[in-house]
């Protein structure tokens, strides 16, 4: 798997130019109409980019986000991370419509208490992709167009009404799917499985073959957290109803699916970079979860 895209590269992609106050501002943000880009070419290679995306496309593609394969139409509205590799395939011949905005985290730095990764379509096991009613899809639509006018304005406020469309954006979405988890912990249970969550998921995607991840079991986190591990483990299993040993294992699963299924390294390669000491080690473990061998779910 390749570098992360920088914003950079995504100019010299996607405009063959780079704006003059791109490395002045640190949490840079842009909004796009699609026919003003240059033609996409009809896939994107499957990488991680720096930067957060929100795109409402009209036309039919398919998603490869982390291991989840995700098919889209008119009226999709999907949201992409630092943290998760994607990659797109065009399915029509029309070029596609629509709009897109970029951002670093830092652009949305008055969330106050709550960051972009406490939203469920930016947390990395989150849902990406979100289907809009008519009604709704034209909402959406309405907020990109006011970003559109304001970026090319001189008033100087236009980026606080630019965060505003923004967060209204994000709060159409999370009402259609309310959760009452958003945004709080309820008790120390949560917050600790919270953050094991999170110490989990920053050790992925692994990006090269050589970079092995360290915290593997229970007990390394349990270390990280300063608890004891049968506390992490009952706190765990209290709010996800999983021991923290399948947690652990479904996420290496879904990162060998991952590596499995779009880079070029060999089983060895993927096994070490897993933390397995052996390429037979890594079969074992993964048949076991997926009855499958590694070099079998390659060629499905």
């Amino acid at each position: 798997m390749a570098k992360p895209q920088t914003i950079t590269e995504f100019y010299h992609e996607k405009m063959n130019c780079i704006p003059d106050n791109l490395q002045q501002d640190i949490g840079h943000f842009n909004v796009f109409r699609m026919e003003d880009c240059q033609p996409a070419s009809p896939s994107m290679s499957y990488n991680r980019r720096d930067f957060y995306k929100i795109s409402l496309l009209r036309g039919k593609f398919i998603y490869h986000y982390a291991d989840r394969t995700i098919l889209t139409e008119d009226g999709n509205l999907l949201f992409f991370n630092p943290q998760v590799p994607y990659a797109w395939e065009q399915l029509s011949e029309e070029q596609a419509s629509g709009y897109f905005c970029i951002f670093r985290e830092s652009f949305l730095t008055e969330m106050g208490r709550h960051t972009l990764k406490d939203l469920p379509m930016f947390h990395p096991q989150g849902k990406p992709s979100y289907q809009l009613s008519p009604e709704l899809e034209k909402e959406v639509e309405r907020l990109f167009i006011k970003m559109l006018d304001e970026i090319s304005s001189d008033y100087r406020g236009k980026y606080d009404l630019i965060r505003n469309y923004l967060m209204e954006m994000l709060h159409l979405v999370m009402k259609m799917e309310p959760s009452e988890k958003l945004y709080q912990h309820r008790n120390a249970n949560e917050r600790i499985t919270a953050v094991f969550m999170e110490l989990l998921e920053r050790q992925f995607p692994i990006e090269a073959p050589g970079r092995i991840f360290r915290l593997r079991a229970a007990g390394d986190f349990a270390g990280e957290l300063s608890v004891h591990v049968n506390h992490l483990n009952r706190a765990v299993k209290e709010i996800t109803g999983k021991t923290t040993t399948s947690l652990i294992s479904e996420r290496i699963v879904t990162e060998a699916k991952a590596l499995l299924r779009h880079t070029d390294w060999n089983i060895a390669e993927i096994s070490y970079s897993l933390g397995f000491e052996e390429p037979s080690h890594f079969n074992n473990f993964f048949r076991k979860h997926t009855q499958l061998t590694p070099s079998g779910f390659r060629v499905v």
